[in-house]
């Protein structure tokens, strides 16, 4: 039943503000042709990151899991003129899909997709001198998190922004004795952030279309 609730609800925001777009929806279409898994943000979420850039003021922005490139075309449609994206994806067959939404969408020349595992394409963007990023978001294999938030320390800069997708996992993110692989990952990096005093965080949690989930957003200090 609430499940239902919170579906409707997101429907009835999405609906009141959210007008329909065209180059989200073929993004979306473009992702369920292609068989890619149905776990991209959902229309709320999507501009609450829009907002999130936009009220920084962000130029740079460095996103880990692309997917279909939903996330990244609200992302990038807050950036300025001059403003440029990185966002990072290891499925090539997921890159593909994005990269022609990307050209669907005239944002290919603001978006740099680089293909592999991020753990491997950090470094090379570390070494590229392509930072600091003012917003980074996390949106890809929870088992690596703890890796890829201390990257994001390492390409950001006092007053930027990390944000964290999927963080409660339905929940199972409060069991110390959960075997899954992605909640022993979120914890592990919830201790990891706890340690951390070049931050101060939150985490959020989300109902609605995409279910019993949560963001943690946490901005870099001096």
């Amino acid at each position: 039943m609430a499940d239902d609730l919170w579906t409707a609800v997101d429907r009835y925001i999405a609906d009141v503000m959210i007008p329909a777009d065209p180059v989200l929806d073929a993004a979306l279409e473009a992702s369920e042709r292609a068989g890619l898994p149905r776990i991209a943000v959902s229309p709320p979420q999507g501009k609450l990151l829009h907002i999130l850039a936009r009220s920084q003021g962000a130029r740079t922005i460095l996103e880990i899991g692309t997917l279909g490139g939903y996330s990244t075309i609200w992302l990038a449609r807050a950036l300025p003129p001059n403003g440029r994206l990185v966002t990072l994806e290891a499925d090539p067959r997921h890159a593909e899909v994005a990269r022609a939404n990307f050209r669907q969408g005239h944002l290919d020349h603001v978006i740099d997709l680089r293909l592999g595992k991020a753990l491997d394409t950090l470094p090379q963007i570390a070494a590229e001198g392509l930072g600091p990023f003012d917003l980074v978001f996390i949106d890809a294999d929870k088992e690596s998190i703890i890796h890829y938030f201390e990257w994001s320390l390492r390409l950001t800069k006092p007053g930027s922004t990390i944000i964290v997708d999927n963080v409660v996992r339905n929940g199972a993110v409060i069991d110390p004795a959960s075997t899954d692989p992605m909640v022993r990952g979120v914890r592990a990096f919830n201790e990891r952030l706890t340690r951390e005093p070049r931050v101060t965080a939150t985490a959020i949690q989300t109902v609605g279309g995409k279910g019993y989930d949560g963001f943690t957003i946490a901005l870099v200090l001096g």
